[in-house]
Parts: structure tokens; sequence; C-alpha cells
């Protein structure tokens, strides 16, 4: 297990013309393993996806944040992840409990867990009346080609991603990460085709965290005149609360809570993102009452 902190870093290329991004997630897909007692399959599909929502999170500002649905029709359900500016993320899977053989690679079959139809759905709350909503059917199910598709189509930007995670034979997970390049306007042919040589030769993502390499080493290797502009810390960061449950209970109504009272010495509400259980015994569960009825 590798127990550095996670960090992401951002960078450009070619005098601006390209803006990079790459993130070590291994201490939070550890995290959300343990949280979730996710099967590795299921392991790397949610690693993969809250890994790009922690890269997509570093393109917003302030108190921006994002939400990430991804909706295939594999047995592994919908993987739902979040993540803002400041570097939060968390996330969950339906099925966390989906054991598939490996793939005709030797590897685990994400596209098999996650299924090759259906759709990605990017929700970004960047303060306006409105949040942005963009979608994308699933063009592959390994996730890093459906994230690059998404740019390509929702965003209309260029990009190149890359997403891994690496579970080692116990379950744990040995290191997860990934890479967002994305071409800017101004570029020259010569340079665009350089940069899809260098993003083709590249080693796996997991290749190379595995071999110890820092997010602005693999950004180097990609990107030889890279500027790294910033860091910042990505953690696991769960937004649930006891006042928030407590909310939640309330807006369930008189009716509701009244049943609820009346058939159970307690009530638990458990949290999808974190797994954390809110225990109300009957005397708080009046309290709730009381509130949901003033």
């Amino acid at each position: 297990m590798d127990t550095q902190q996670d960090r992401l870093v951002r960078g450009t290329a070619l005098g601006g013309k390209v803006r990079a991004f790459a993130v070590r997630t291994s201490a939070l897909v550890s995290e959300l393993q343990r949280r979730h007692d996710t099967y590795p399959v299921a392991t790397a599909a949610l690693g993969r996806t809250v890994t790009a929502a922690a890269l997509m999170g570093a393109m917003l500002k302030g108190e921006e944040k994002l939400a990430i649905m991804v909706k295939g029709n594999g047995p592994i359900g919908n993987i739902n992840a979040e993540a803002n500016a400041k570097g939060e993320v968390r996330g969950y899977v339906h099925e966390p409990h989906v054991h598939l053989p490996s793939n005709s690679q030797g590897k685990l079959d994400v596209a098999g867990a996650v299924g090759t139809e259906g759709f990605i759905d990017i929700i970004k709350d960047l303060g306006l009346k409105e949040p942005y909503r963009g979608s994308i059917p699933i063009i592959s199910g390994e996730l890093g080609e459906d994230f690059t598709y998404y740019f390509a189509v929702s965003e209309q930007t260029p990009s190149a991603v890359g997403l891994g995670v690496l579970v080692d034979t116990d379950n744990s997970v040995r290191c997860a990460g990934g890479f967002i390049v994305q071409l800017l306007p101004g570029l020259s042919d010569s340079e665009i085709t350089e940069i899809e040589r260098a993003v083709g030769a590249l080693p796996s993502v997991t290749a190379m965290l595995d071999q110890g390499m820092e997010p602005e080493e693999m950004l180097r290797w990609l990107l030889p005149d890279a500027v790294i502009l910033d860091e910042m810390e990505v953690r696991f960061q769960c937004q649930c609360s006891r006042e928030r449950v407590e909310q939640t209970l309330v807006s369930l109504g008189q009716t509701e809570l009244e049943r609820l009272i009346e058939e159970d010495e307690q009530v638990e509400v458990v949290c999808h993102f974190c797994n954390e259980a809110y225990v109300f015994n009957k005397d708080e569960m009046k309290e709730v009452l009381e509130q949901a009825k003033s």
C-alpha cells in the first residue's frame, strides 16, 4: 500500500498552448475500498471515476463543485463521484461485491463491470442559477477513453485522459492515479502529432506510479517542457453530518416519522458516500417529529 500523501499538480506546456493535470489517488482509493468493502474490479472502476473527479475538480475555482454519474449496463450498477476545487473527493458504487474473470489482457475487466452501454452524466455547480450538465454515451466502459470522449464532445477540448488503479493480490490498493492533457487553440499540426505520439508511447499510469513516479514526473514524461504552476493535496472528504441527516429525516414529514417511531426502537441512516451510520433512538426521533410539526 502506498502511504504517501495524495497530491495533484497542474501545469502548462508549449508556451501555454497545452494544459495538464496529474494526480496520485492511492490513499483516496484505498480509503474508499476500506469503507465500501469493494472487490477488485469494483475498486478499479470506482477508483478511476474518483480520480477523474479529482482531476476535473482541479479545473474549478472557489466553492465550485461537480458530480459524476456513470450509469452503465454492467453488474456494478451506477458509480457516483463528487469533487470540489479544494481537492475533497468522495464516491461509491452501487454493487461493490462484483467479481469478474480477468479480461483478454489479463487485467481487471473494468469495461465488463461498468458495461459498454449507458451514459456518463457530469453536473457542475458553478454558483450560477442553473448547474452545467453534460452527458455522453459510454463508448468503451474502460472510463479513460470515455472521459476523453466527454471533453471532446461536451467541452470541445481535445484531451487525453489516463486513469489507473492497481489492486494487489490481497485486494488492497497498490497505487492509483491519472492525468489529463488538454490541447488549447494555437497548436501546430506537428505539435499535436508530437503530443499524440508521446501519449501513445506512455507506460500505463499504474506502471509509472508503481515505479514511484511523482505526478510532476508523469507530466514531464509526457511534456518535457512542462511548467508546474501549482499543486494541492487530494483527500477523501464526505459532506455528511448528523445535522444534515436530521434535516433529511425532518423532510420525510409528520406521517412517515410517526410510522417510524411506532414501528422501530431506533432508526439507522447510512450515508451512501462514506458508509457512516447515524442512529436515532425513540426520544431523538420524537424531537425530529416536533421539528417536522413546527
